[in-house]
């Protein structure tokens, strides 16, 4: 921890007859600190400036003996020094898709903090560089190919100093490519938003390690061209009714249709996010003969591509969704999904490991797999007009219905977050259109409980 003081003292310049004969002396608080010259006119120069920075009130480092600006000078270094040291401190503790997100902003960032572009090679090409070598941890321990290793030679020849985002212009830089795609497009608002806030933690570690003397961001006003939307859109989110039609129609899709059916039917059942049933396994479920049985979420297994995983697999092992990681969540399942389950283990059994859900080589489920069979079914269920719209446009649209129909049933809203997975907040927050439907069903029964204890003088409501 910086030691700082505001009593600094600064002697004259004395000559000595030594190899640097000039010989500048102060002293912060109780320490005295001495630094030798060739020439006068050196000597002269930092004198000056350390009596400007006495002057303007700057705190002054003990141990150094160096005013705050000036420290932040002889500490600097490049921002793509600092945004490695920063996805390094992050690296250990995120899962891979936190990993690969880190990778994506600071290689969009890193690339808007250049000097210049003489000498640049391919936009994408750099890019892709900082992405795949440059920000992956994993891969520093190997050897990038000679391509590769040039083009990264480039970035740290060209990045400009730490201390340079000071500069809110150079911020602003920053900011404007985190918000552009590629293609020169404006990203969507999540991305952005994520963008923003992962650069926003790499300067507040730049003012840890006295990089800068504030984090710029906080004062700036920058606002995003595109807006996050939290709230579900009601006419992304199927009924009941479509529901079981497009359940139908992944069954009827042959082996791989009916293997499927049951892992679909516990997104839409259970409010299960696809990561969360990738690598369930027979002993998570509850599965009697009659009535409601249970199903318990303990890990997601999002697949994250073998770069970025500590094992190796395609697929990364962590907690619930923003809980610890040894958080279970319990959910009542119907018995339409316990039959659904129970004939399916019957079908096709598990694999060795207990999952329920595999591919035809008994691998991780993926997105790519199911998401095709997704797509069929809606070709066959829906209209052109529908299938042209948002309704049901992807396997997690599910989750979204499973959610609106417990809150159109009349299940408490904190029964509903619990189930999902998610907090009050967030659930008031991304379902608040569907909260405001049950507005009528809420009034009347209001109504009948005053009614029922409505003054007899009272006049009737009209």
């Amino acid at each position: 921890m910086t030691d700082w003081s505001y009593t600094v003292r600064i002697w004259s310049i004395r000559k000595r007859p030594y190899r640097k004969p000039y010989q500048l002396r102060w002293q912060v608080g109780t320490k005295p600190h001495s630094e030798s010259f060739l020439t006068l006119g050196l000597a002269e120069s930092r004198r000056a400036q350390f009596i400007t920075a006495a002057r303007e009130g700057e705190p002054w480092d003990a141990e150094s003996g160096l005013p705050k600006s000036l420290l932040q000078k002889a500490k600097d270094i490049s921002w793509y020094e600092h945004a490695r040291r920063y996805v390094e401190m992050k690296w250990q503790h995120s899962p891979a898709s936190t990993r690969r997100n880190l990778a994506e902003a600071m290689a969009t960032v890193t690339l808007a903090l250049v000097k210049d572009t003489r000498g640049m090679a391919d936009h994408r090409a750099v890019r892709r560089a900082l992405y795949t070598w440059g920000f992956n941890v994993n891969r520093w321990e190997e050897d990038a190919p000679d391509d590769v290793a040039a083009l990264l030679a480039w970035v740290e020849r060209k990045s400009v100093p730490t201390s340079t985002l000071a500069d809110r212009m150079a911020v602003r830089r920053a900011l404007d490519a985190c918000a552009r795609r590629l293609d020169g497009k404006t990203s969507s608002g999540a991305v952005i938003a994520r963008k923003r806030a992962i650069f926003h933690q790499a300067l507040g570690l730049a003012v840890d390690a006295g990089l800068l003397g504030e984090n710029p961001l906080t004062a700036m006003k920058w606002t995003a061209p595109e807006k996050v939307e939290e709230e579900v859109d009601p006419e992304a989110v199927p009924d009941p009714g479509l529901v079981a039609s497009l359940l139908a129609a992944v069954r009827e899709q042959g082996a791989r249709g009916r293997h499927l059916e049951a892992f679909f039917g516990c997104i839409y059942y259970s409010a299960a996010r696809p990561g969360e049933l990738v690598g369930i396994r027979l002993q998570d479920v509850d599965l009697p003969r009659r009535g409601w049985g249970m199903i318990r979420l303990r890990e997601s297994r999002a697949r994250s591509g073998t770069a970025w995983t500590d094992t190796g697999e395609a697929h990364d092992r962590r907690g619930l969704k923003h809980r610890t990681r040894k958080t279970v969540r319990y959910v009542p399942i119907p018995p339409e999904l316990v039959a659904m389950l129970r004939w399916h283990v019957t079908a096709y059994g598990t694999h060795e490991d207990g999952r329920l859900f595999r591919t035809a080589r008994g691998g991780m489920v993926q997105e790519s797999g199911y998401g095709a069979v997704w797509a069929v079914a809606r070709e066959e269920v829906l209209t052109v007009a529908e299938r042209e719209s948002k309704l049901a446009k992807r396997p997690y649209d599910l989750r979204h219905a499973a959610v609106s129909t417990w809150l159109s049933s009349g299940v408490e809203p904190q029964l509903v977050a619990q189930r999902a997975g998610h907090s009050v907040g967030v659930l008031f927050r991304v379902y608040a259109k569907f909260l405001k439907g049950g507005d009528e069903a809420a009034n009347a029964k209001i109504s009948a409980l005053l009614s029922r204890h409505r003054s007899p003088a009272a006049p009737p409501a009209r």
